[in-house]
Order: C-alpha cells, then structure tokens, then sequence
C-alpha cells in the first residue's frame, strides 16, 4: 500500500485535482481505497450500480461498449466512472484492466464531501465530461 504523501503526489498529477495544494491532497487521499487489477480483469460491467470514481495510479483500463468493442484507452493520471455519480444511472459501459493495474477509488459520498469543500472540483468534472461527451463514453 502506497503511503498518505505518495497517493497526496500522484492526486497533484491528475487534472481534476492538480491546483489543489498539499493539505486539502492529503485530506484527499484519506479517502482513497487502494484496488490492484491483473491484465484483463473486469474492473465494473454494464448496468452496474455506479458508486465510485476510479483513478489510474499504474497500467491501462479499456473502456468497452456491452458489447465488448472497445471505445478508449485510459493510462496513468486519467480517471473514469465519474458520470454514472451523479446520474443515478447505471454504468453505460464497462471497464477493464488491460496490464497490471493499481486504481485508487473514491466513493460518491466522500467525492460529494470534496465537491462541497471545493467546488472547482465540480467544475473541472462537468468541463471533463463536457469536453469528452459523447464519448464519456456512450451517448444514450
């Protein structure tokens, strides 16, 4: 398990949280849980219940159509799963490890507790989705 100030460093590296400064990252990465993934593993399936962010800190995810065609290559610093938090719908798409993975994963609630405590949080989300949709990730 990575220590407090390493997971602090690798969340000043993602977009979302890179003007963040030291105290609030470390409240941060509090908060994060610690997931390791094999090459190939499903990290969540099509029509789950959406009830964490994923954060990439080492490997590559594959976001998949249901049908298992695949729409984007995430690596290190990106982050997915985000949407699905704040729609209350199930996930619309699936996500798998395609080489050995660390995600760090962050729950609605605690995610909705930074939001409130820093709202440019929020904003860099709905420009994050913004920028991406209709690819983030599939257009209903």
């Amino acid at each position: 398990m990575k220590s407090l100030m390493e997971r602090a460093f690798f969340l000043k590296k993602v977009s979302l949280f890179s003007d963040l400064d030291l105290e609030f990252l470390l409240a941060i990465a509090e908060k994060l849980h610690e997931e390791e993934y094999d090459a190939g593993e499903k990290i969540f399936h099509f029509g789950q219940v959406a009830n964490r962010i994923y954060f990439i800190a080492r490997g590559s995810v594959r976001i998949l159509t249901p049908s298992w065609h695949s729409i984007q290559e995430l690596a290190s610093g990106d982050y997915f799963g985000d949407e699905s938090l704040f729609n209350d719908e199930p996930r619309s798409y699936q996500a798998q490890s395609t080489g050995d993975s660390l995600l760090y994963t962050l729950s609605r609630s605690h995610l909705l507790a930074i939001i409130s405590e820093c709202p440019s949080v929020a904003v860099l989300l709905l420009q994050t989705y913004a920028r991406l949709f209709p690819c983030r990730y599939l257009s209903k």
